[in-house]
Order: structure tokens, then C-alpha cells, then sequence
């Protein structure tokens, strides 16, 4: 699907009714997509997945998976279509500017089957920045020079698209639901602008989900193990816990503790605490060097 140069000249009409937006009942699934050729190439390196980490974990959620994926059309085309075949609460982060080089709202649509129609909401913010711009820089403001009716293309977004405040410039992103039940929320590239509205998604559309399902993690530093000798324990205890993950962590070069295996659960709170108490009772019978317990929210 092409994106016109320029807005439609008559009146858009409002989309379609909104579907009902899902409610999520269950342990929520967020997922992250980072588009843009600058961060494969190493020319900018990706700040999303730490701050989009530390707001969910503010909140008692946590990341599940991330995915990275260039400017090239089909591809985001497909990684938006498997996002939207989910239940998943995703975000997507970058290419939905107006310029040659941005696909993502196109891709959006042609992954959701649906048309691109320019949003009634974001084109009233558009013009209002642009009227704000000619404001500032003292000039008139001129709704129908050439880049002026360009800009409109930033509030083109797939026919039943919900938009996203942008409290930076004002340009908003974007919602869509897709027939998985869940949803892919798209903001700008720059961290700016994307993080409080990435913020802005989770307290408006998900704070239903806060601290409900909130996690814990807890472990204990070991030495002088291999993780071979304290796998049988692992095992049991995940099978006797099927909440929880054990995971062992292993170092040959930290900067405090040296060479060492970090051994942990996590999962929810309740099931992490008789699990770990379980999994620290069993290391103890190998008669190891123990560390620090470790706790993380």
C-alpha cells in the first residue's frame, strides 16, 4: 500500500467504530519492536529497551521479548503480522515519520489488512503544531503551502487506529488492535517523545494490570560450582514449583564477585519464596562457598 503524497483534498470521515478494546485477564505479555536501519548499522544504539524495562518494572510487569528490524517494508510488514496475531501488549518504536525512508504506519496497515485514512484527532494536532512553529519562528501560518499539507501524512494511520498524545511536539502515535486480542502501541524513534508516551499507554490502557501480576526474583551468589552439579536440584525444583524459573547465571570475569554462578528463581511472588527457600536449602547440602543473596522487585 502507497502512501499519497499529499492528504485526501475532501473531507475524511470518521473511521469505523472502534472494536472494543481487550481486556486482559491473565499474566500479560509485552513484547517490544525497535525499527530503523541506524540501530542494525551501530550508527545509534537502542535506549528503548532499558527505559521500556524500567517503566514496566515500575509497575510490577515485565519485558518478555524484543525484536529488531530494519527499514525494509516486507519485513516489518511480517513482524508487525505476527505482533498482531498475538495477545500481546507490544510497542513499537521508530519509522512512523513522513519520510521516504518510514514504512512502519504502512506496514501497520497492509499487516492488519485495513486502509490507511489520515486520523480527524491527529490531523487537529498536526495543524496545531504547525500553526504553533509559524507562531514561534514569526510567520504566517500557511495550512496549504506544500511541506505545510506533507506533514498531514504523519496522522495516516490504518482506519480503526486509536491516537497516542504526544506531550513533546504534539504529532501523536498510534494504536491498533489486531484479531490475536492484543495490541501494538507505535511511537516515535526518539526517546524524547517516545517514553512518556509509552508511559502515557501503560497508566491510560493498562493499569488495570499494575502490580497484579508483579514478579520477583531471588537468588545466591555460588563458588567454585559447575552449573553440571547443580542441575538435578534445578530440575527438581521447577518441577515441584511449575511457577517459577530457575535459572543459573555464570561469570568468569565480574568485576566484584570473580568466577561465579549466580543461581535464582522468579516467577510470582508467592511461589518465588518456598521455592527459593528449597533451592538455597538444597545448595547448602553440596557444601559450596556461598555469596550474597540477591532480591530484585
Amino acid at each position: 500500500m502507497t502512501l499519497p503524497t499529499t492528504p485526501p483534498s475532501v473531507p475524511v470521515p470518521h473511521a469505523l467504530p472502534h472494536p472494543p478494546r481487550p481486556v486482559l485477564e491473565g499474566p500479560p505479555v509485552f513484547g517490544l519492536i525497535i525499527v530503523g536501519d541506524e540501530i542494525l548499522s551501530g550508527k545509534r544504539a537502542d535506549k528503548h529497551m532499558p527505559r521500556l524495562i524500567e517503566l514496566l518494572g515500575a509497575r510490577g510487569l515485565q519485558l518478555s521479548w524484543a525484536e529488531y528490524v530494519g527499514d525494509a517494508p516486507d519485513r516489518i510488514t511480517a513482524t508487525l503480522a505476527r505482533a498482531f496475531s498475538t495477545a500481546d501488549v507490544v510497542f513499537s518504536c521508530g519509522g512512523i515519520g513522513a519520510t521516504p525512508d518510514d514504512h512502519t504506519r504502512q506496514c501497520a496497515a497492509r499487516a492488519l489488512g485495513e486502509p490507511l485514512r489520515l486520523h480527524p484527532q491527529a490531523e487537529a494536532l498536526i495543524r496545531e503544531r504547525m500553526q504553533d512553529t509559524a507562531r514561534e519562528q514569526g510567520l504566517p501560518y500557511e495550512p496549504d503551502r506544500q511541506d505545510n499539507v506533507h506533514r498531514l501524512n504523519m496522522g495516516v494511520f490504518p482506519e480503526h487506529a486509536r491516537i497516542i498524545p504526544n506531550p513533546y511536539n504534539k504529532i501523536p502515535g498510534f494504536s491498533c488492535h489486531g484479531p490475536g486480542g492484543g495490541s501494538v502501541h507505535f511511537v516515535p524513534g526518539f526517546p524524547v517523545m517516545a517514553w512518556p508516551m509509552m508511559e502515557w499507554v501503560l497508566d491510560q490502557h493498562y493499569s488495570h494490570l499494575h502490580q497484579r501480576h508483579a514478579q520477583q526474583e531471588r537468588s545466591v551468589v555460588i563458588f567454585g560450582s559447575m552449573e553440571a552439579t547443580l542441575t538435578p536440584l534445578m530440575e527438581r525444583i521447577e518441577a515441584q514449583y511449575p511457577a517459577v524459573k530457575v535459572f543459573s547465571l555464570p561469570s568468569v570475569d565480574h568485576a566484584e564477585y570473580g568466577r561465579h554462578i549466580e543461581l535464582g528463581v522468579k516467577g510470582p511472588r508467592d511461589a518465588v519464596e518456598p521455592a527459593y527457600a528449597e533451592l538455597l536449602q538444597g545448595v547448602k547440602g553440596f557444601d559450596l562457598k556461598l555469596g550474597p543473596e540477591l532480591v530484585r522487585p
